[in-house]
């Protein structure tokens, strides 16, 4: 008996299934979007959470109600499109599958990858030495330290590293595991769980390159804190600095990350009163949001970083505002040079959203599914002109580093 078509949804659920099976760093990112999230346009707009301090003693303290709210702009469409003979529909869905829909979704789901590992210029957590692979259980283990310092929750953390991190941390699993978990971390791309850390390789780790980075930088001007009232939208603030080699392009670029003498990262969770916040024995680390110039005379740059400097209350990230002339330090690396920058990070600390597409007037042959935050959209349409049948899938998503500070950059 003659197969029989392929209707429009086994294509879309076939789609579906192949893009979720291909995705990376998407599958362990938040994806579910229920009443803390809400639709306007083409922007999903997300509460933040509210932080208080313990007082003391038995007389109440009244304490501000600060609320933020950060928002995702789900601006990217991509599709895959081909041309195929009307037989091909006759096929049965895994013969389909394996010919069409498998390749198209794997380039989708590269995509949607790559888009998620550019955050990392968003993340001003950074460990490990830039020039140096990770290689061993130390190496994780200093990304998991980091997010313990940083009140990461233990549950639901990930870890994301290019090939050559990935292989080679995989090579001490035949150490640290009984043999069926290190044939795992052998044979797929799941290395298993090192540190507390659901590891997994992608080839679709970053690559940062740092900016030209010359010259004795320092911070040019005192009191360049700000208030959570005022940063609270975005986390960032601007740093006046000079010091760099004058009238360079491109002094740092978006990603690099520096630290300032003296200003050391506080614990996130508020202790007891206002200033009951605990300091961290290590400088708190700054990510450059937008590439900056260095001007001519004293190499001033205005630099856009995150997080931004709070010195007081229960959104403190600082020990103390910067001195005038303090030293910059730039952690990312030689000038020039370009890292991989892998991840760990806890699930909470990006988010993709999927939105479904309209389906199209005039069509018959369409469909759409929706499952798991993921949705896909197929269209078909016959091209007289040429006398073929032309398939395209499309997904619209966006991507948002809702909470930063859930994560750290591994250097590679």
């Amino acid at each position: 008996m003659a197969n029989a078509l392929i209707t429009p949804s086994i294509i879309a659920k076939e789609a579906l299934v192949q893009l979720e099976n291909n995705l990376g760093m998407a599958n362990n990112v938040h994806r579910e979007y229920k009443k803390e999230f809400v639709k306007v346009g083409d922007t999903v707009s997300i509460r933040k959470p509210v932080k208080f301090y313990a007082a003391d003693g038995a007389t109440r303290v009244n304490q501000d109600v600060e609320e933020a709210n950060t928002s995702i702009t789900v601006d990217k469409q991509k599709h895959v499109s081909w041309k195929f003979s009307s037989k091909d529909l006759t096929l049965t869905v895994e013969d389909y599958s394996e010919r069409y829909i498998k390749p198209a979704m794997i380039a989708l789901g590269n995509t949607i990858d790559r888009n998620g590992h550019a955050l990392y210029t968003n993340i001003w957590n950074h460990v490990g030495t830039p020039g140096t692979t990770p290689a061993n259980f130390a190496a994780m283990a200093a990304a998991a330290q980091r997010l313990d310092e940083m009140a990461v929750s233990s549950d639901m953390r990930k870890a994301l590293l290019n090939p050559a991190a990935g292989y080679a941390v995989a090579g001490t699993a035949q150490g640290l595991y009984m043999n069926s978990v290190a044939q795992s971390a052998y044979r797929k791309g799941s290395i298993g769980e090192i540190a507390g850390l659901e590891t997994f390789r992608s080839q679709n780790v970053s690559t940062h390159t740092v900016g030209v980075a010359t010259g004795t930088p320092l911070v040019n001007g005192a009191d360049q804190d700000v208030t959570y009232a005022a940063s609270k939208s975005t986390n960032s603030q601007t740093l006046n600095t000079d010091g760099w080699t004058n009238s360079t392009t491109g002094i740092l670029k978006a990603g690099d990350v520096i630290t300032i003498a003296g200003v050391y990262a506080m614990n996130p969770v508020p202790g007891e009163g206002t200033t009951g916040k605990l300091q961290m024995p290590y400088l708190q680390e700054f990510t450059v949001l937008a590439d900056a110039d260095s001007g001519a005379s004293t190499g001033p740059a205005a630099l856009t970083i995150s997080p931004a400097i709070i010195i007081d209350g229960p959104y403190q990230t600082v020990s103390a505002a910067p001195a005038d002339g303090a030293a910059i330090t730039v952690k990312t690396g030689t000038g020039g040079t370009g890292y991989p920058q892998n991840l760990v990070f806890h699930k909470n600390a990006f988010a993709l959203v999927t939105c479904p597409l309209e389906l199209p007037d005039g069509v018959e042959f369409k469909a759409r599914e929706t499952h798991k935050g993921l949705s896909v959209r197929v269209v078909k349409s016959y091209d007289i002109n040429n006398d073929e049948d032309i398939i395209r899938l499309d997904v619209l998503y966006g991507w948002k580093a809702i909470y930063p500070d859930l994560a750290t950059r591994l250097a590679g």
